[in-house]
């Protein structure tokens, strides 16, 4: 699926809490360890797209890895995979965050990479309150929010004060590698009886699908659709028009491994 079109359309369903935009962005290694002096290049968009909101009050704590250097601050968190630490993920705190553009916007940006406990220490930075902080999706050009707003749809604002720490939960990342079968993009079909069929996604307890119609003034009866096995026959009336679809897989945790990277539409031809 194409990512500044899935953050204008999910821009529109905010408040349903739907929203889960995707965004390219390349941005090259900052090397292992961290880096303490900014970079004024602005990045490209990230795979959230929505204003930041401030820090919740009980974010976490933790051992300081290491102490920041008088007068700065640092940010210290962990990557995970399924539950589990992943290594060498860089992740980038960033002054300025554009919520149009999707991404790190201006401002200077501050890098480091998780160790092989998946933990990482951005060092001696300003302090200020910076607008976001993000983590890249393995080896990919794709970020996600390290951690997010309300209903997991915005990004954090972090308040940075000097010569302490600042804890932030667990970032989750998710790949996009979720197989789609049928329908296949650009086919026409009959809206009566449609079987959505997708690959078994590996450790996944269960999925959840949406169907966006691409066209104003029609509504979808599925959005974030359940479903416990690998195909869903539906079984709502469903207006006829173009539709694109979206797929997810998430683990018995309830955390999201996969999604769907094709920009998968398809038409249905009858129908009111």
């Amino acid at each position: 699926m194409t990512f500044d079109r899935r953050l204008v359309a999910y821009g529109c369903v905010l408040v349903l809490l739907v929203m889960g935009c995707k965004l390219g962005d390349r941005l090259s290694n900052s090397g292992n360890g961290v880096s303490n002096s900014g970079n004024n290049n602005a990045n490209g968009p990230s795979r959230a797209g929505a204003r930041p909101t401030p820090v919740a009050a009980d974010a976490p704590t933790g051992v300081e890895k290491q102490k920041p250097s008088p007068g700065t601050g640092n940010v210290q968190g962990k990557v995970v995979y399924n539950g589990q630490p992943v290594e060498n993920i860089d992740v980038q705190l960033c002054e300025k965050f554009n919520r149009f553009y999707g991404g790190c916007s201006g401002g200077k940006i501050y890098k480091a990479k998780t160790d092989k406990d998946g933990d990482y220490v951005i060092a001696n930075v300003p302090p200020m309150t910076y607008e976001a902080l993000e983590a890249r999706v393995f080896k990919t050009d794709y970020w996600v929010f390290a951690t997010t707003g309300i209903g997991g749809l915005s990004a954090s604002k972090y308040e940075v004060k000097p010569d302490q720490t600042l804890f932030v939960r667990d970032a989750a990342l998710f790949k996009n590698d979720l197989k789609t079968l049928s329908p296949k993009a650009g086919s026409k079909v009959s809206g009566q009886g449609l079987e959505l069929k997708w690959d078994a996604y590996p450790d996944a307890a269960y999925y959840k699908f949406s169907l966006y119609a691409t066209q104003s003034g029609v509504t979808s009866p599925y959005i974030n659709q359940r479903v416990d096995d690998t195909s869903f026959t539906l079984d709502k009336p469903m207006p006829k028009g173009e539709y694109r679809w979206e797929l997810e897989a998430y683990n018995d945790d309830n955390q999201k491994l996969s999604e769907n990277d094709n920009d998968i539409k398809f038409t249905i031809t009858d129908g009111s």
